[in-house]
């Protein structure tokens, strides 16, 4: 028993996602500059809407709560991949691996929660504007983050702490660049199907199910969109939703491709492929397709600069 549980506790080696030649170290600069944009831009995005009082609503206050998930799922998996490569070493300890699992799960989960919220504050924006005020007030959006918070962490807490006292055998070979789920489960030893299973199901949740209530959403939306006379009300209800579609686009599209897909017809580079897209190119892209559309937002950049150059 000692034994077992000194090789479950042993380190992890990560397979990284470049080796030594010329047109992967220059793809590893590339990935390192857009991750630095991606952290740029949320952080930005972050202090712009709290250094400005007229963002203080409560569709700002989601855009800067999805802003710091995704800051968060860029730092939780960057570093330790950039620190593997630049120093030759591929090792994650034990202790490391949970804690990047338990992180990315519960960013990424948090994510697809709060996107389905605020498909909620659109459809009460468009269809109940006289009563957007009370409905949306500052307390209801808290709770809408609390609430993104918490039932994310719980289920990465529950999936981590089951997964990882599973016991791991063979080479301890991690087939990607950090402690993606599907590449740790492969290297667990004995039977899991129960636990796949319950995975299988959590994932449906969290992904198929916040699919199906922004569909609703966007369905009450679009039937008042079609009653709406005016063409300039109808333009603006479209620019307030476009931003928010795109990013439920790229979001759920890139997830659904990694995590749902049967495990005969997943490769590790496609795995690695599509864990780029939603850890680094979807973090990146989601602050300018909110903010380069937004005539709130680049009044806000103004009147911040223009604040700063006068003191």
């Amino acid at each position: 028993m000692r034994q077992s549980n000194q090789s479950s506790l042993a380190d992890f080696i990560l397979e990284g996602l470049f080796d030594d030649s010329l047109t992967h170290i220059f793809l590893f600069s590339l990935t390192m500059v857009v991750a630095l944009v991606a952290v740029s831009g949320n952080s930005l995005t972050i202090l712009l809407i709290c250094a400005d009082p007229r963002l203080h609503t409560p569709m700002y206050f989601l855009l800067s709560q999805l802003s710091l998930m995704d800051l968060m799922g860029v730092i939780t998996i960057i570093p330790k991949m950039a620190a593997n490569y630049l120093s030759g070493r591929k090792s994650i300890s034990f202790v490391g691996c949970s804690t990047q699992h338990f992180l990315y799960l519960a960013v990424g989960g948090a994510e697809c929660v709060l996107l389905t919220l605020m498909s909620y504050d659109r459809y009460v924006a468009i269809c109940h504007p006289l009563h957007y005020a009370v409905i949306m007030s500052r307390r209801v959006a808290l709770m809408m983050a609390i609430t993104s918070w918490l039932a994310a962490s719980m289920n990465s807490f529950i999936h981590t702490v089951i997964l990882m006292h599973f016991p791991f055998c063979g080479s301890r070979t991690i087939h990607h660049f950090y402690c993606e789920f599907p590449a740790v489960v492969q290297l667990v030893c004995g039977d899991i199907t129960v636990y796949e299973k319950t995975e299988y199901i959590s994932t449906v949740l969290l992904l198929l199910f916040p699919i199906l209530l922004i569909s609703i959403s966007y369905g009450f939306i679009i039937h008042s969109v079609i009653q709406m006379q005016s063409a300039g009300s109808k333009k603006n209800a479209f620019a307030t939703c476009s931003s928010h579609l795109t990013v439920v686009s790229l979001w759920f599209g890139t997830c659904i491709f990694s995590y749902m897909r049967p495990r005969s017809q997943r490769t590790p580079l496609q795995d690695k492929i599509g864990s780029v897209f939603y850890s680094i190119i979807t973090p990146t892209l989601n602050p300018l397709i909110y903010t380069l559309r937004n005539k709130d937002v680049a009044k806000a950049v103004k009147r911040v600069l223009g604040r700063h150059m006068v003191i």
